[in-house]
């Protein structure tokens, strides 16, 4: 049976919601581009993407509710279901899972009692299983409203849930200080957070992640660079006068050449271990 058409939003909130809507349209030269941030507005409304909010959507962008719809579920982070006040996403992508990640996801379903994508009877917690959110220098990460908690273990992850249905205060690892999922989407529909010094204490990356960059600029003292075999350099002594031996070199491609007994080439036979070979 098709489905009857969305109810609209009370005049009022319609009124509210179509002002905040024009000033995110106003951003940008096509209307249509203003449809991603304006899904986080209506989202801020009740909390995830109702019928009711990509029919308002579809109507002030002049596009059609499929059009809406198809992206409203292509991106996972616009949620099409009723949700808790904080989103507790755990990553499981291979890094975070093998550090630790699948076992925390586990023991905070059995600990909530949810499963992946379902909501605490109290209303205060989503939890979800995660991709990889580029805090790979911090495994395993847990991420509560898209703020980062990391090296996290299962009991420090199970206090940070408790905390957030007791209402306690709850501080990232960096970033801002934690707001309601409702908050967060308005945020990342474009309008400021207001809250007192919460633009002051957004972080960034963490020291971990900006380790390559420092290399890069000449920041921190010069790493051993290993040679490949037989070029200027190869088989220097270092500082103490020690010239490693093959097996010493730090990269598996410097290592020798294992070849055949039979091997034309190589009539002597395979290098060994110790870069002696097999037979001497």
């Amino acid at each position: 049976m098709p489905q009857l058409p969305a109810p609209a939003y009370p005049a009022e909130t319609h009124a509210r919601l179509k002002a905040d809507a024009e000033a995110i349209i106003a951003r940008y030269p096509d209307s249509r581009s203003a449809l991603l941030p304006m899904l986080h507005l209506v989202q801020s409304e009740e909390g995830y993407v109702t019928r009711t909010g990509m029919a308002f959507c579809a109507e002030l962008l002049g596009l059609t509710t499929a059009e809406v719809t198809a992206v409203a579920t292509f991106y996972t982070m616009y949620r099409r279901k009723p949700s808790g006040d904080y989103q507790v996403g755990v990553c499981t992508n291979t890094l975070c899972a093998v550090m630790g990640g699948d076992a925390i996801f586990d023991e905070l379903k059995e600990h909530l009692g949810v499963g992946n994508d379902e909501t605490t009877e109290d209303g205060r917690i989503t939890l979800e299983h995660i991709e990889c959110n580029a805090a790979c220098d911090y495994a395993p990460v847990v991420m509560v409203n898209w703020e980062f908690f990391d090296n996290q273990t299962p009991d420090s992850a199970k206090r940070l849930v408790d905390d957030l249905r007791e209402g306690r205060t709850v501080e990232p690892t960096r970033g801002a200080p934690l707001c309601t999922y409702k908050e967060t989407a308005r945020i990342l529909a474009g309008f400021p957070d207001e809250r007192p010094g919460a633009v002051e204490a957004t972080g960034g990356a963490g020291p971990a992640s900006l380790i390559g960059l420092k290399l890069a600029k000449g920041e921190l003292p010069q790493q051993r660079v290993v040679h490949p075999r037989g070029q200027d350099g190869a088989d220097a002594p270092d500082a103490t006068g020690h010239a490693p031996s093959p097996a010493e070199h730090l990269s598996s491609h410097d290592a020798p050449q294992q070849t055949a007994p039979a091997d034309p080439e190589n009539p002597a036979g395979p290098v060994t271990g110790d870069g002696s070979e097999e037979g001497k």
